[in-house]
């Protein structure tokens, strides 16, 4: 067996998690040796390589020798997903077996008390980042109809994250010593978000909230791509769209005009996806604006920089 070695990286990532319903990060690595070994056990798996890490999950490549042993499905190469608790995570598994490998990677099993996930092995190293840009905007717009379907029962519901962030937003433009972020945006995004939310098709479906480029791996035989880490939503399509606009940064301010660099990617994952692209523009102002209000309660020069590039996308994506 491969030695056990939790990243410092990820320590330094979780250690400062405040609880979010749950446990508190310091405590949740103190926990992690012992899930982890349990998840092994439990499901019969041998470390095979290094940890990986997100900002909040652990994956450890593991070798199932009981699938070998019983021709369970999967094959006996997969990974163990364990997850620092908080809502946004609660409802993968149930994401995951609805689409059932599907455009998405497939759940082999899961153990919802201890957040942990078995899953197929794709290739952490082939993601959409090394993709030309209007060939990745494409294939996210390909995943985003295919993940497509009702909503989950007990799902978070995007309307009740939209009247919460109206609120927020227009708290923040209203501060009497002034916004970090040009008031009329907070205020605009605040409107669009209960204009949004009042639609009857808001919380209709099962969306994947964080579809990036990085959050699609290459790896499995029947479909070339397949999305991972879904954050589960009931929400609409159009919701999901934003993320394929600030992911990749760099390029479009590179391309010298980032207005027409982002309404690509916005046309690009709208016809491949058959999502209305002006309601995708509007839930796009309204992710960029929320991304803007909670970079703004951030100190230090990298939030600084990372505020500027957010108010630059929210004029990129004005009407006129």
């Amino acid at each position: 067996m491969a030695e056990l070695v939790i990243p410092d990286a990820f320590r330094r990532l979780v250690n400062n998690h405040e609880p979010e319903g749950g446990v508190e990060g310091a405590d949740w690595l103190r926990e992690l040796p012992g899930l982890i070994r349990d998840c092994l056990d439990q499901w019969g798996l041998e470390v095979v390589g290094r940890a990986m890490h997100g900002m909040a999950a652990l994956v450890l490549p593991v070798h199932r020798a009981r699938a070998a042993e019983r021709n369970q499905a999967g094959g006996a190469e997969a990974v163990l997903k364990i997850v620092w608790p908080h809502p946004e995570a609660a409802g993968e598994h149930l994401a995951l077996r609805r689409w059932d490998g599907h455009g998405a990677v497939r759940l082999l099993a899961a153990d919802p008390s201890r957040w942990a996930l078995l899953l197929e092995r794709l290739d952490p190293t082939r993601t959409l980042l090394d993709e030309p840009i209007d060939e990745a905007c494409t294939v996210i717009g390909q995943l985003l109809g295919q993940l497509d379907g009702p909503a989950l029962p007990r799902s978070l519901r995007l309307s009740d994250l939209a009247c919460r962030w109206a609120s927020e937003l227009d708290d923040l433009a209203s501060r009497p010593s002034g916004a970090p972020v040009p008031p009329r945006f907070l205020r605009q995004a605040s409107g669009l978000a209960l204009d949004l939310a009042a639609s009857d098709l808001v919380d209709a479906r099962l969306v994947h909230a964080d579809l990036h480029y990085e959050n699609v791996l290459a790896g499995a035989e029947r479909q070339r791509w397949l999305a991972i880490d879904p954050q589960p939503l009931a929400a609409e399509p159009a919701y999901a769209v934003a993320p394929a606009l600030w992911n990749r940064w760099d390029e479009a301010v590179a391309t010298g005009d980032v207005r027409r660099a982002l309404r690509r990617r916005l046309e690009l994952v709208c016809d491949a996806a058959g999502i209305d692209p002006e309601r995708a523009r509007a839930w796009s102002i309204v992710r960029e604006a929320v991304n803007a209000m909670w970079e703004a309660a951030r100190p230090g020069e990298s939030s600084a920089a990372e505020l500027s590039a957010k108010v630059v996308a929210l004029k990129a994506l004005q009407a006129n």
